[in-house]
């Protein structure tokens, strides 16, 4: 094989609200925004070595999509994102203090193997996890 796969390079998502997929990202969960090209609708978000790219369906890439997401179709059907450190009890109170409403724990396979993690919901309905360190 000519190539080998390191790890996510950046994932797209097309949003509704700009401003509340912005306060979820940056605010509650700690993104950076790092680049914007207004001209596109294009948003950069740097998440760990990795970026989410926000696209809002009132810009010119997000209207090339179609429909806004919602009840009858999903853009993605989730994205992990790993944390550390796993403080169950800090993250719980961290995530409600910024209006989510966390799923329940569980361990779950990803990655780095077996391991803590929680689901959550961005303000369009994408399922974000959470997945802490694996499990020793």
């Amino acid at each position: 094989m000519a190539f080998a796969i390191c790890g996510i390079d950046h994932l797209v998502l097309r949003v509704r609200d700009e401003a509340a997929s912005l306060a979820f990202y940056c605010d509650a969960l700690g993104c950076v925004e790092e680049r914007r090209l207004d001209g596109l609708g294009l948003i950069q978000l740097r998440a760990g070595a990795s970026l989410i790219d926000i696209l809002p369906v009132s810009g010119e890439l997000g209207r090339r999509g179609g429909a806004a997401p919602g009840d009858e179709g999903r853009n993605m059907d989730h994205l992990c994102l790993r944390i550390e450190p796993w403080d169950e009890a800090a993250l719980f109170a961290h995530l409600r203090a910024h209006g989510i409403e966390p799923g329940e724990a569980g361990r779950r396979y990803g990655a780095d193997g077996q391991g803590p993690s929680i689901y959550i919901a961005d303000p369009d309905g994408n399922t974000v996890e959470l997945k802490g360190p694996p499990e020793e």
